[in-house]
């Protein structure tokens, strides 16, 4: 294992799944915040370092090998590293890919997140953890879902996500272990990865105005979902844990928008009609999708001072822009 040692005072914060789209700009933040950040990754010698050399920190983040999976693996950079803060980033994070691969799925989420909580169970420090949730765990949803709203989750991703939460509730009430679950809304960002539908239609549109591409082939675009921009949301993070007592918070802009607007949005960026060059095809289409996403992040508001005002607009030029702010 890497060295850990370090001549700062700091708390230190471990990232699990550092390398991603939220672990960077979380890492990012910390620091900001003058906090240590210990990384982690599946193989810290082949662990990909796109998005931590984007925002200049490879030097700063220092990663060690775990498999969350592996009980034994977590238990061994837990025990050794003691942090003041556990953030789990980790895990499959696209629903499509669920379906083709559930029980990966759940294994690296819902077993993933087993492991840390027996870990702080058995160690028995003081560490506060945080759980990425999902909003993909409330299903459809006809009205606008706050924590106390049911899940009923349509993909394998969500039902991972949904088993994770409870099993994050009950170490809580059981064992008195500090940890909060985010039920994140969708957040991107230019470090999203091509499997991601937004990531596709900024690609292809580009493709589509440089000659190279003539179609965008799509499925359902009246889904509707919560957008948020990815920055703002691992801010949301830090303060959940900086509050006085655990808790869970519904984490979202509180809008909701077609899929269909987004595209048009880009379409028109590139000086472009999505009526001449966009397809939908039902071999697209998910087994089972959500029809629409609504999300009310009043307690987060109210309890921690946290709110997103970033317009799906602004969203869209960030990433037409390939901004990393």
């Amino acid at each position: 294992m890497a060295s850990m040692t370090t001549s700062s005072d700091a708390p230190l914060a471990l990232i699990i799944g550092v390398t991603g789209q939220d672990g960077a700009y979380l890492a990012r933040h910390l620091l900001s915040e003058g906090r240590r950040v210990l990384g982690t990754s599946r193989d810290r010698e082949t662990a990909r370092l796109d998005n931590l050399k984007c925002l200049g920190l490879v030097e700063s983040v220092p990663i060690v090998s775990m498999a969350p999976n592996d009980f034994r693996s977590v238990f061994r950079v837990v025990n050794e590293a003691r942090p003041f803060e556990i953030y789990n980033l980790s895990g499959q994070t696209s629903v499509g890919l669920s379906f083709e691969q559930p029980l990966e799925c759940f294994e690296s989420i819902s077993t993933a997140t087993l492991n840390i909580l027996e870990c702080l169970r058995m160690i028995d420090f003081p560490c506060r953890f945080f759980n990425a949730g999902s909003s993909e765990c409330f299903g459809d949803c006809s009205s606008p879902a706050s924590e106390s709203t049911s899940f009923a989750p349509t993909s394998p991703y969500g039902i991972a996500k949904s088993t994770a939460f409870w099993q994050a509730a009950h170490y809580r009430s059981a064992y008195g272990i500090w940890v909060c679950t985010g039920i994140l809304g969708n957040h991107e960002s230019p470090f999203r990865g091509k499997r991601f539908v937004i990531r596709k239609i900024i690609d292809s549109v580009k493709s589509i105005a440089a000659g190279r591409q003539q179609q965008l082939v799509l499925g359902n675009l009246d889904v509707c979902r919560d957008w948020g921009w990815a920055p703002d949301y691992v801010r949301v993070m830090s303060m959940m844990l900086e509050a006085s007592g655990p808790c869970d918070y519904v984490i979202g802009s509180g809008m909701s928008h077609r899929l269909r607007d987004f595209v048009d949005i880009i379409f028109n960026l590139a000086n472009l009609s999505a009526e001449d060059h966009i397809v939908c095809s039902p071999n697209l289409h998910r087994p089972s999708d959500i029809r629409q996403t609504l999300l009310d992040p009043s307690k987060a508001y109210g309890a921690l001072g946290w709110s997103t005002d970033y317009s799906l607009e602004f969203i869209a030029k960030k990433l037409w822009n390939n901004e990393f702010i």
